[in-house]
């Protein structure tokens, strides 16, 4: 939108236009971070061990710090957590021997980073 103003006030509307610009920008990328921590639930729900399900059904997201033009997020296991670290990595047995990993979180992560990275550019871009 144009509008005429006096080259005293161009400093000003200058600033007042980044401004918004960046509230914009801040809420686009909240809004993908929000997407990529959902699909990244999703993608170790689908390919996590399944002996009974639940830990599997375990996983959600949490919105951890938020700011206005901030947001951290963590997808985590709400009641599993415990079998985490042991999945995705292995783990001795109690008679030796190891039992192998099954790798399902680092997988998912990396696909939500692809996926934040690609949300924020295309919408910076196209706006």
């Amino acid at each position: 939108m144009s509008r005429g103003i006096a080259i005293s006030q161009l400093s000003t509307a200058v600033m007042e236009e980044l401004e918004e610009y960046a509230d914009l920008a801040a809420e686009d990328m909240k809004s993908a971070v929000k997407k990529a921590a959902a699909t990244v639930r999703k993608d170790i729900e689908a390919s996590a061990p399944k002996d009974t399900g639940d830990y599997a059904k375990s996983w959600a997201v949490k919105t951890t710090k938020e700011s206005s033009n901030a947001m951290q997020v963590t997808v985590h296991s709400r009641n599993r957590y415990q079998l985490a670290h042991l999945l995705e990595y292995g783990h001795a047995k109690r008679g030796g021997g190891r039992v192998a990993a099954r790798s399902h979180i680092v997988d998912a992560e990396k696909a939500g980073i692809e996926q934040l990275e690609r949300e924020i550019e295309r919408s910076l871009t196209n706006g």
